[in-house]
């Protein structure tokens, strides 16, 4: 369903795991910037009213799990961390086309957007698959459901923007550029990107 072209080694989980700590305010931050990217969208594109609509309910949402992350790094008896720079998204950023008029610049934040959440979505199947404690797995898996809803209504709302075909064209083209970032990136065991 997602499309992405280098799959996470199950073995990351297993890395992750040791560091769970990390992981869970790593996890945080990316809840935390998800309802901030958000607002930010809704706030430089208040003109287009069904991703104004859209995007509010998700930023609530956003809010929810990184509360959710939050209480559960406390009831772990875990401090939230400092923020640590995200090169991914950082690097993923790079693939967005600048310029073009207002519904190509929409169109192309919904899909990196879209890509943060599929990828986000497909490392949190590979802790609900492959991680050994039985809560979090159940934690995990409830985050990729709601990912995996995310990705598919950024994707749509760009269609609603830009069009079916743009949309395809350019989806296949931050594909095969993400899959060149994950060959690049040193595997984080602590880091959900």
């Amino acid at each position: 369903m997602l499309g992405l072209k280098l799959a996470t080694d199950p073995r990351w989980a297993n890395a992750a795991e040791k560091s769970i700590d990390e992981i869970l305010i790593d996890h945080a931050y990316c809840e935390q910037k998800a309802a901030t990217t958000g607002i930010s969208l809704i706030v430089q594109y208040p003109e287009f009213e069904e991703m104004v609509k859209v995007c509010t309910a998700i930023v609530a949402e956003e809010w929810g799990h990184f509360r959710k992350v939050l209480k559960e790094l406390e009831k772990r008896g875990f401090k939230f961390g400092p923020q640590r720079k995200d090169v991914y998204v950082n690097e993923l950023m790079k693939l967005i086309t600048r310029g073009g008029d207002r519904n190509e610049q929409v169109a192309e934040r919904l899909l990196l957007l879209a890509m943060i959440e599929a990828r986000s979505c497909e490392r949190f199947r590979v802790l609900s698959l492959n991680i050994n404690d039985a809560y979090l797995k159940e934690f995990y898996h409830e985050f990729m459901v709601s990912e995996a809803g995310h990705y598919k209504t950024f994707i749509d709302l760009a269609k609603v923007y830009k069009g079916e075909e743009y949309v395809k064209k350019r989806w296949q083209e931050i594909l095969d550029g993400e899959a060149d970032i994950m060959r690049k990136l040193t595997p984080q065991g602590s880091r959900i990107h």
